[in-house]
This record gives structure tokens, C-alpha cells and sequence, in this order.
């Protein structure tokens, strides 16, 4: 398996990362961390509060602005991921502006205190592109491991081929 940390196969692909921020953060840090992909910069707490104060119509514009520079929306799943408001608006916004969807299972990645977390449902189930259920339409990647070390390597090795898969998907879709 080529390391596309020294060997890409794509152009670094600037992506969005949606995720579970209180649950997932650590196992999102490390996927960002890896350097396959440039994702959106992580917002500060303080920045995050101050976007927060200005309400739903804030966090919206922002999650607009961050989007709309980005070529695909790459969603960390972990377990309550799924039921996550803003993780839906980024999915919906993702996909409604053209953008490639793509998720990845993160439960089997270590946080902060070396815990694994419970699998949590696809987030795709909950949308429908025409009379299409998303889930159909949209890949989730679960990887075949239980080891974090094994899912860490598997995702850095295959990310950037699923984010180039999602966008071509989307292309098809018009």
C-alpha cells in the first residue's frame, strides 16, 4: 500500500471536516493531523464561543464560508454522530452545494484517555437525494480493523482515494 504521506497519487484535496466536536475531537485531530488531506483549520474554543453567541445564523455562515472553498465533506462518525444538528446541516450544505460527501467510522481510534467509543449509526440514512436513500448514494467507510493503530494507517492510506471517489459521485449526480 503506498503512503500517500510520500508518495501522492491526487493533489492534496482541500476538505471540510464534520465531526462530533465534545466526543471526537482527539479522533478527528488525528486524522487531520496526518497531513493527506488540508482540511479546514480547527477553531479555537474562544473563536468557537464567539460564533456561538451569535446564534444558528452565525454557525451557519460560518459553516457556509468554510464549505464553500472546500471540494468535499468529509464526515468523522463516531457514536452519536449521526444525531448531531450541525453535522446534518454540514452533510445537507456539502451536498447541496456540489460538494463530495464521504464518511469514515472513527469509534476503533483511541481518544485522549485511550478509550475506544461505541460505532454509531451511518448519518447518511437520515437524507434522500431525490427518491434515493443518501446511504445508497454516499460511502462510509468502516475500517476492518479493531486496532487504532491498524484504522489510523488504513485511513491515512486510503482517504484521499475515498475523497476523490465522493467527488467523482457527486459529478455524476449533477
Amino acid at each position: 500500500m503506498i503512503n500517500r504521506l510520500h508518495h501522492p497519487k491526487h493533489p492534496k484535496r482541500r476538505v471540510f471536516f464534520s465531526f462530533h466536536y465534545e466526543a471526537d475531537a482527539w479522533r478527528a485531530a488525528q486524522i487531520r493531523n496526518a497531513g493527506v488531506l488540508d482540511g479546514n483549520e480547527p477553531v479555537s474554543d474562544n473563536s468557537w464561543e464567539q460564533i456561538k453567541r451569535g446564534g444558528d445564523a452565525a454557525i451557519k455562515q460560518w459553516i457556509d464560508e468554510q464549505i464553500a472553498s472546500r471540494s468535499c465533506v468529509v464526515v468523522l462518525i463516531g457514536t452519536n454522530t449521526a444525531d448531531r444538528k450541525w453535522v446534518k446541516y454540514e452533510i445537507k450544505r456539502g451536498w447541496d452545494t456540489g460538494k463530495g460527501v464521504v464518511g469514515v467510522f472513527v469509534h476503533n481510534l483511541l481518544d485522549e484517555n485511550r478509550r475506544k467509543s461505541i460505532k454509531g449509526k451511518n448519518p447518511f440514512k437520515a437524507f434522500k437525494i431525490g427518491c434515493t436513500p443518501m446511504d445508497q448514494v454516499v460511502r462510509a467507510y468502516d475500517p476492518p480493523f479493531s486496532n487504532s493503530r491498524a484504522v489510523y494507517d488504513h485511513v491515512t492510506n486510503n482517504i484521499a482515494d475515498w475523497v476523490e471517489e465522493a467527488i467523482e459521485i457527486r459529478s455524476r449526480w449533477g
